[in-house]
């Protein structure tokens, strides 16, 4: 291995007692996150949004090329145009048209409980979309042609560290993906080479908002962790 530059690690160094109530009381906070599909038009400060989005930036990521681009997107009349993109993509996706749907069965009975349809009305009314590239080439340069590793890996947890932080700051959000998503890349004037993944909806709820009773059924520890 070449030689490299180094820093001190930096992390401080605190009793184990603080870690373990540091992290209960992290996970009693986020134990509260719950998908919005009912938002208010109240706007929310851009300081919030661009602290989430560096929160977000400092995720881990394949040799450090932090492969990700977030389109900020509050203009009323770019919200309404990926609005109708994005309701044009659901309706073929849920048959609402044909009768016949894009999405399997087994798919739609999933998604019954809570309760989707075709219409899409957050897109406009919450004040902020985050739309999500995945750069697929273009290094920490971003000059378009170096290959970029990891990168769905990558952005996946970027993308679960911009939720935290929004919910940290007590915003409302919802991960909102219409198939495909092609029209994204064109609304927001962005590059071939990168690759839309998700529109991230924040805003403050509205007010009487409520979740599916589904989505509050969660697996327990057991269920989803294993000790070897």
């Amino acid at each position: 291995m070449k030689p490299h530059e180094t820093e001190p690690y930096g992390l401080p160094d605190i009793a184990d007692a603080e870690r373990i109530s540091r992290a209960e009381a992290y996970q009693e906070k986020h134990a509260t996150r719950r998908s919005c599909r009912y938002f208010s038009d109240a706007p929310v400060p851009r300081e919030i949004i661009e602290a989430a989005i560096k929160a977000a930036g400092n995720a881990p990521n394949g040799a450090n090329h932090q492969p990700w681009h977030f389109t900020v997107v509050s203009s009323a009349d770019k919200k309404q145009a990926i609005r109708e993109a994005a309701e044009q993509e659901e309706r073929e996706f849920y048959g609402a048209e044909t009768g016949k749907a894009k999405a399997s069965d087994q798919w739609l009975d999933a998604l019954s409980p809570l309760g989707t349809d075709q219409e899409k009305p957050f897109l406009e009314t919450a004040p902020w979309l985050i739309v999500v590239f995945a750069q697929r080439k273009g290094g920490i340069e971003e000059d378009g042609k170096t290959q970029n590793y990891y990168v769905n890996e990558s952005v996946g947890i970027a993308c679960g560290m911009l939720i935290s932080t929004l919910h940290e700051a007590g915003l409302a959000t919802l991960t909102h993906t219409p198939s495909p998503m092609g029209f994204l890349r064109e609304l927001c004037g962005r590059p071939a080479e990168e690759k839309p993944l998700m529109i991230v909806v924040v805003g403050k709820p509205e007010k009487g908002a409520t979740v599916p009773a589904h989505a509050l059924k969660k697996k327990p520890l057991a269920q989803i962790a294993s000790w070897i």
